[in-house]
């Protein structure tokens, strides 16, 4: 509320109203205000409110005498010319018309309504009117709907006040259309569609048989059905044929009402344009036969002058009913007509192929060939043609065929042309890129041969400068390998050639890499991998690549190189694309695949050794069980090796492996050996045992510091045999993990090392009789070592005779005795005995000869009891025939006692050997003629 409208009545009395001419005066005065105002700045507000201030004070005053209606005529005649002049000057700077100027005109219709019955100006309803409608009209298009409706329903209501009938003027007939367009317009803004078409109903009764209203009211149906039919609905595109019948039949009947030939023409033209948009609409609903019965009238009113469209509809509809034959008519008729617009075309060759398939590809590459020799195309033409058959190529049927198509195409000199200059620099990236992914694609499903195609032609759209010298690089290396997978080696290393010129990389050496493996040129691999490191952007994974490559390949000395270079870059604390243990364990196990490669897998045994020993066995192997598990591979397999080695009588190499393998064993990992103690003292046994046998092998003696050495390999086996972590001692009677001949070898080695010491048939003798104490004694064992102690260059006669009396113990406490054996132990100890007698000088009272002689004693016994036979024959012919002839030195000697003593030994063994009767009557004749002879 106003502070005058709170005072109090006395003062409100005492202010007189203001007159109608006062009023007048102050609208003159804001007219004049607004006539003066400058375009160029913004309307004030100020205007607009206070104009209307003064309507809303003049208006009850109502009604007025003509002579003041005149002066509001003018008055609002004059502030609509200044909303025009405004108006123009917004439109010339290209502005939108701002909302401050619709109200000034609404200000200035609504100050014509209040003096609209005023005499003396002609159709002064319908100037009010026309007043509302071009204001609704603003307002329409600030998208203000309601306040647009709002006009156009006064206006609507001004005009229904004077008859239809005696309307002559064309402005005002068209008035009245416009405003019931005008209304159906703002009423489909606001989606009451049905009073919008009921008011396009309506004004076919103010045509008045115009061309013109006939013109705009038909155009306006098909604007409504224009907009149903891009909705893509099935219901709109029913609703859309409505539409468009209706405009197509009012451009009938203006025809048929029309009589000037210079008016029918908008008519014609408007009526063909229908039924394009008709044959659209059926087109959406897939009636293909109403498609074409459009498209024949349409060819009927053309005259031989065909729209780009009603080819495009007619070839849409032949593929709709599946006559390919008519719609490939359609489309090279298109290619004829000049008049067709470049991206009209396309869009039908889309249409085409999208419907065609495979089949129409070679049809529409030639067509557009065709279309090139008769006018210019763009590039972003020709890469949507390419683009839509490389999409068909991939999601459709026959990808080969349609591929091959595509390649043909773009190799063409005038496509080519057309992606020439820096005006289509974007297009040829985009058919570069399209190429490339679609031989990618390809190359994907191993199809090489197109996919190397497809590469190739893709190179023809990459410029020949420095910025894309690396993308070319790139073609020419996927091309290499694209050759490689066909096995065309000469044009793979042609190519590789080209990218090494263009960008040398570590890329371009791998790939000459590969291509020397599939030449079986091992040396030219191996050149390769020794190149790799000098490049740029060399990393180690490509050593492991190559090496996985060449193990493929079955290429074993490339695989080697490439493992033991990437070797070498483990201590340079690169990141590296697998650990250290694994290279060694996949370079082992290549050499070992390989005959004669012991020495290179010691070599590599005793390397990973040296790194262990740096690095630590959990940082080398890994901790917990994976690390276990990695140490005893390695161990293991030098273990094999070794015995393999051994087998090979190469003993030198073998006891190298068995040293290093008992380093192996003896690892620890996470603080544990887990019970590894015994493969580390077999180990060590076997290796002493190879550098003995190698020496007996070579015949060279081991040397002072070899014996040394051994002998400390073996003082390292005897503490691990000693140790508590074998669960038993040397004599004890409890399993051990360490089988028993493992045992004899330790005690042979060590009694052979141990004659080349001082004091060594204590140290001998003790050797021996602790083995032949323990558990693991064995007679064969035993026996084995009694005759090393009696033969070779340092023998034991007291070990042998030890070994082999105890071997005659066991051998006859068993149950069932061996005594084939048991004689030939005998005969060795009656010969060592016998030995000792002629080397060493005999005691005076005769106690080697006595010891001799209680070893055919000792046999004579065990001979007693025997059945025939059970006791070797032989053995025992010898034992009575050598008894007897140690007879014959006595004999001559005169020593009759002695010589009666051998010779009743002799008879008495005799008795007891099957087939020596003769034997035995010869030798009692003899000592008889003795007898009577020493009687004598």
């Amino acid at each position: 509320m106003r502070i005058a409208e709170i005072s109090s009545p006395e003062v409100r009395q005492t202010q007189p109203p203001d007159t109608i001419t006062d009023l007048l005066s102050k609208l003159e005065t804001l007219t004049a205000e607004t006539e003066r105002h400058s375009p160029e700045s913004p309307l004030p507000d100020s205007i607009t409110t206070n104009i209307r201030h003064v309507l809303s004070q003049l208006t009850p005053l109502a009604p007025f005498q003509n002579s003041v209606k005149l002066q509001i005529w003018k008055l609002s005649y004059r502030l609509w010319n200044a909303c025009i002049d405004l108006s123009n000057f917004v439109r010339t700077s290209s502005c939108k018309v701002p909302e401050e100027h619709a109200k000034l005109r609404q200000v200035a219709a609504d100050i014509l309504f209040i003096a609209v019955d005023v005499t003396g100006v002609p159709s002064p309803y319908f100037k009010c009117a026309s007043f509302f409608y071009k204001t609704g009209t603003i307002w329409h298009e600030l998208c203000m709907y309601d306040l647009a409706s709002n006009c156009f329903e006064k206006a609507t209501d001004l005009t229904s006040k004077v008859d239809i009938m005696n309307v002559s003027d064309r402005e005002e007939r068209r008035l009245l259309l416009d405003l019931h367009i005008a209304r159906s317009k703002t009423a489909w803004e606001v989606s009451d569609r049905n009073l919008a078409i009921n008011l396009l109903n309506r004004s076919k009764r103010v045509l008045f048989g115009v061309a013109d209203s006939y013109m705009a009211l038909a155009n306006q149906y098909m604007c409504f059905g224009k907009l149903v039919l891009s909705k893509s609905e099935a219901c709109s595109a029913n609703d859309a044929v409505k539409l468009m019948s209706e405009a197509l039949e009012l451009c009938e009947k203006g025809l048929r009402s029309v009589k000037k030939v210079d008016e029918t023409l908008g008519l014609k033209e408007l009526r063909l344009k229908t039924l394009r948009f008709m044959a659209a609409s059926h087109l959406q609903r897939d009636e293909f036969d109403s498609v074409l019965k459009c498209v024949r009238v349409l060819r009927d009113g053309e005259k031989g002058e065909d729209h780009p469209s009603s080819s495009v509809l007619a070839m849409k509809a032949w593929l709709g009913l599946g006559r390919h034959g008519e719609a490939e008519k359609e489309l090279k008729s298109m290619v004829v007509n000049k008049g067709i617009p470049e991206g009209v075309w396309v869009s039908a060759m889309e249409s085409y192929l999208q419907a065609v398939g495979c089949s129409g590809v070679e049809t529409a590459m030639g067509l557009f060939l065709g279309l090139l020799g008769r006018c210019h195309i763009s590039a972003a033409a020709a890469f949507r043609v390419v683009q839509r058959v490389v999409a068909d190529c991939l999601n459709g049927e026959g990808p080969r065929a349609r591929a091959k198509v595509v390649a043909e195409f773009v190799s063409n000199d005038k496509v080519v042309a057309l992606f020439s200059g820096e005006v289509a620099a974007k297009e040829r990236s985009g058919m570069h890129a399209l190429l490339w992914n679609c031989a990618a694609d390809h190359f994907r499903s191993k199809d090489y041969e197109v996919s190397a195609e497809l590469f190739e032609k893709s190179l023809l759209y990459v410029p020949h400068d420095i910025e894309n010298r690396s993308l070319r690089a790139k073609g020419f290396r996927v091309l290499c390998l694209c050759h490689l997978a066909l096995t065309h080696l000469d044009r793979a290393q042609e190519y590789i050639d080209e990218a090494a010129k263009l960008e040398p990389n570590i890329a371009c050496v791998f790939l000459k890499f590969k291509i020397c493996l599939q030449n079986n040129d091992h040396n030219g691999a191996i050149t390769q991998v020794q190149a790799m490191p000098a490049c740029i952007d060399f990393t180690p994974d490509f050593l492991s690549l190559s090496a996985h490559e060449a193990i493929a390949c079955r290429a074993l000395s490339v695989a080697v190189d490439s493992l033991s270079r990437l070797l070498t870059f483990f201590s340079m604390a690169k990141p590296m694309p697998t650990t250290e243990v694994i290279v060694f364990r996949t370079l082992i196990t290549i050499l070992i695949q390989q005959p004669q490669n012991e020495k290179e897998v010691l070599k590599y045994m005793k390397q990973a050794h040296s790194r262990f020993s740096d690095l630590g066995p959990e940082r080398f192997f890994g901790s917990g069980e994976v690390g276990r598990r990695e140490r005893n591979w390695f161990a293991l397999n030098l273990w094999n090796i070794g015995l393999k080695s051994g087998q090979e009588n190469n003993y030198d190499l073998c006891g190298e492996l068995f040293r290093t393998c008992a380093e192996y064993y003896g690892v620890s990992i996470d603080g544990q050996m887990e019970g590894n103690n015994p493969m580390v003292c077999k180990s060590l046994i076997l290796a002493v045992s190879a550098m003995l046998a190698g020496e007996k092998l070579s015949t060279n003696p081991l040397s002072d510091n070899e014996v040394k050495q051994a002998i400390d390999l073996l003082e390292r086996a005897e503490k691990i045999l000693m140790s508590g972590s074998m669960k038993t001692s040397i004599d004890d009677d409890q399993t051990t993990t360490i089988e028993p001949h493992f045992y004899f070898i330790y005690t042979l080695s060590a009694y052979d090392l141990y004659t080349r010491t001082n004091d060594t048939e204590s140290k001998q003798l003790l050797l021996i009789k602790n083995y032949a104490n323990s558990k693991h004694c064995n007679t064969n064992h035993l026996l084995q070592i009694g005759q090393n102690a009696s033969e070779g260059p340092w023998p034991n006669t007291e070990v042998a005779t030890f070994c082999f009396n105890t071997c005659i113990s066991l051998l006859l406490s068993s149950a069932s005795p061996d005594y084939q054996t048991v004689a030939l132990i005998l005969r060795k100890l009656i010969t060592i005995t016998g030995a000792h007698k002629c080397n060493a000088a005999a005691d005076d009272d005769g106690n080697d000869d006595d010891g001799v002689y209680g070893m055919y004693k000792k046999a004579y016994r065990i001979m007693v009891g025997l059945k025939a036979g059970e006791y070797p024959v032989e053995e025992g012919k010898w034992l009575a025939i050598t008894a007897w002839n140690r007879a014959a030195l006595p004999v001559r000697l005169g020593q009759t006692v002695e010589a009666k003593k051998w010779m009743d030994m002799g008879l008495e063994l005799a008795g007891r050997v099957p087939g020596m009767d003769t034997y035995k009557s010869c030798m009692e004749d003899f000592v008889s003629g003795v007898e009577k002879k020493v009687g004598s």
